[in-house]
């Protein structure tokens, strides 16, 4: 028999834990079909670029995140116009294009179009069959022949960095009591109504003294 204040006996043995347990032994074949797969991707789209086509670089929405870059979905119809690329061409040589956004900043519209200027600059164009001259717009085979396809990221996007700006403190802001300024902007807001009211009543005062 149990005896004094103790926990009454309540075993569970029989739980079948091995159901309810989730295993992954093919972790590393995983591991290795993605990067066969990788690289048969790569071999595919051979010799254009392994990360994919040319993103902008644009803010994130909202206050909380527009101080951060990241890569957008497609350049504008504005900023490939600038750059002298129609919005046709520009899908064929590696250039990802969205025509829903707009450009609201000019920084964001000059900052592409150097990107853009930039991809133009590195960028080889492959005639389309193997066996046909180049044509107009084509690279020269000089360049053709001595071409790599480029496996790391594609013009990667970067925040700026910010520099702090130092300034000497002064006599006249240490004696400056920033406390008390704002205690009586306070103040002043505060009773700006209530002010005008009275210097309102005050001059109906006055001008019916002078009647």
């Amino acid at each position: 028999m149990v005896k004094h204040n103790n926990v009454v006996p309540n075993a569970h043995f029989r739980k079948q834990w091995q159901r309810r347990i989730k295993t992954w032994f093919d972790q590393p074949m995983k591991k290795k079909s993605r990067r066969a797969a990788r690289e048969a991707k790569a071999a595919a789209i051979a010799p254009r670029p392994v990360a994919g086509l040319l993103r902008p670089a644009v803010r994130c929405p909202t206050i909380r995140y527009n101080t951060k870059v990241r890569a957008g979905r497609g350049f504008t119809l504005d900023e490939l116009k600038a750059a002298g690329v129609s919005k046709k061409v520009a899908r064929s040589i590696g250039i990802a294009v969205d025509h829903r956004r707009r450009n609201k900043s000019t920084q964001t519209l000059q900052d592409n179009v150097q990107r853009l200027n930039q991809y133009k600059s590195k960028l080889i164009v492959f005639p389309r069959g193997s066996n046909k001259a180049p044509k107009a717009g084509d690279s020269p085979a000089d360049d053709t022949s001595m071409a790599t396809q480029l496996t790391g990221p594609l013009f990667p996007v970067t925040s700026p960095a910010t520099e702090t700006a130092f300034e000497a403190i002064t006599d006249e802001m240490k004696a400056k009591n920033v406390y008390r300024v704002l205690r009586i902007e306070r103040a002043n807001r505060r009773m700006k109504g209530l002010r005008e009211k009275r210097a309102a009543e005050k001059a109906e005062a006055e001008a019916a003294k002078k009647k």
